[in-house]
């Protein structure tokens, strides 16, 4: 049996203070987008992993995914199980695959092994294993806040629009990112500024992590200058990078980017 983890964008992030337990409270809206791993459980005489595709730095049994089952499978006494992650999100890209596989594994085994988990048991399970995983089990639009984990349900639909998401050959730690970013506590809420006119978001809807991150690595900063040049409505590193997508009233050709050995999709 298998399933289909897609990946999200950050339309806006905004870091309003660190927290005690080392975490940051925040806003962000996640949208969902058309990019996916795939993972597959096998029966099996002994619990597994497989990772093909895209290279993940580590060992398997550190995966988040690996970690999930390890945690049903101790709670269910469940068989044993090959997971087979086939890995075509970027990593170290701010598009969250990594929580999106640990979340659509563990729908995956309650469909599989008809454990009857509701999506808010499901939530509980892999909150622990990342601030985002628990966006990706309803896996709808949705405003973010506290430290990721908390959520309201949002209606944006950006279907009308053309999606395009640039991926440079940099790899940006989430630690690195939040070491350096600068908190401050926003005039208005992100969940109030996304139901602006799409041509007023670049004035009003920004990520915080751009600042210390553009002044490391300024190719993506130059990505996003050129997909404004290009036309696009709205662009914006998306997380904490260093995938940067741009919104497009229609379909667009930018040969001058994927001319540069860029990862480059259509979303």
């Amino acid at each position: 049996m298998l399933t289909f983890a897609n990946a999200k964008i950050n339309l806006g992030l905004l870091l309003t203070e660190k927290r005690t337990d080392g975490y940051h409270n925040l806003q962000t809206i996640f949208y969902p987008i058309k990019i996916h791993d795939v993972i597959e459980l096998v029966d099996a005489e002994e619990t597994s992993m497989v990772i093909k595709g895209i290279y993940i730095p580590g060992d398997v049994t550190d995966n988040i995914c690996f970690k999930a089952f390890k945690t049903l499978q101790k709670d269910f006494n469940l068989p044993h199980q090959q997971i087979v992650l086939l890995k075509n999100i970027p990593v170290g890209a701010g598009l969250g695959g990594g929580s999106a596989d640990a979340a659509f594994l563990v729908k995956l085994v309650n469909q599989k092994f008809k454990l009857g988990l509701t999506d808010e048991q499901m939530e509980a399970y892999v909150r622990p294993l990342g601030a985002d995983c628990a966006f990706f089990i309803k896996n709808k639009p949705a405003y973010a806040f506290a430290k990721g984990d908390e959520f309201e349900d949002l209606a944006i639909d950006l279907s009308a629009y053309y999606l395009v998401l640039v991926k440079p050959p940099v790899h940006v730690a989430t630690a690195e990112a939040y070491s350096n970013v600068k908190t401050k506590q926003p005039s208005s809420f992100l969940k109030d500024l996304i139901h602006l006119p799409l041509q007023d978001w670049q004035a009003h809807i920004f990520n915080d992590f751009e600042p210390p991150v553009f002044a490391k690595y300024p190719q993506i900063d130059e990505i996003k200058t050129k997909l404004y040049q290009a036309g696009a409505k709205f662009a914006l590193m998306s997380g904490s990078g260093s995938a940067v997508f741009a919104i497009f009233e229609k379909e667009v050709q930018l040969p001058e980017l994927q001319k540069e050995n860029l990862v480059f999709y259509n979303v």
